[in-house]
């Protein structure tokens, strides 16, 4: 069963990483998703398109396997594929854009509702909502002292990672966190020593954010039993 999952979620992920490459386009001009391409309309190349569709199809798979027997799958899913889209749209534009990041919080509560009820675990919904609280405020007070390192897009979006995170446990949320800017500061030190780039330089956090969160999901059960030995 589980090898079925795998495989069918790569292929739901080959299928929504080749149409992410529209929503990386056009989401930042405000365009319509579904709309008719213009003529001034910016195409995606095919080896973008295919670099999105393996990306996905792997997250896809390893969401497949980490959920298998889980009510949570959808969510993870459509937090994966979110997640993909956020981080190529700030890498490219510097912006974690509303139209993503509003829906997908509402998508995340309804689904991660309807897996507490599924999986009979109605204390993982409230934990998830307590440290999707608990990651918004700490964002907050972190972009209320350095706007320039954290950006208030990255504010927004962290309710929503707080409430993946702790969904599946307080350590998953701490490891999450700790990965993004841990990830951030090796990034931004390299950029530093190799390529000359000033530190005043503003570098996107969202893609950490989601290489951090995703980092959690997929392996944070394993990572926090070998760290404590269990």
């Amino acid at each position: 069963m589980e090898t079925a999952v795998v495989v069918g979620c790569g292929v739901v992920g080959t299928v929504v990483g080749w149409f992410l490459a529209r929503v990386i386009s056009r989401v930042p001009r405000k365009a319509p998703v579904l709309g008719p391409s213009t003529a001034d309309e910016p195409v995606p190349s095919t080896a973008h398109r295919a670099a999105l569709a393996v990306v996905c199809a792997a997250l896809f798979g390893a969401t497949g396997a980490r959920f298998d027997d889980s009510w949570a799958l959808p969510a993870y899913l459509v937090l994966a594929g979110a997640l993909v889209a956020l981080a190529a749209i700030d890498l490219e534009h510097y912006l974690l854009p509303n139209r993503i990041v509003y829906p997908l919080t509402g998508a995340m509560v309804v689904l991660l509702g309807v897996a507490s009820v599924g999986d009979d675990d109605l204390d993982a919904l409230i934990r998830g909502l307590l440290a999707g609280a608990i990651t918004f405020v700490v964002f907050f007070v972190l972009h209320l002292i350095s706007p320039r390192s954290m950006g208030f897009g990255d504010v927004k979006l962290s309710f929503t990672l707080g409430l993946a995170l702790g969904w599946l446990g307080w350590g998953e949320v701490f490891l999450g966190v700790f990965a993004s800017f841990l990830y951030g500061a090796v990034v931004g030190i390299a950029l530093m020593l190799f390529f000359r780039r000033d530190r005043k330089q503003a570098v996107p956090f969202g893609p950490f954010l989601a290489a951090g969160t995703l980092t959690a999901v997929l392996l944070g059960s394993a990572i926090i039993t070998w760290y404590t030995g269990g």
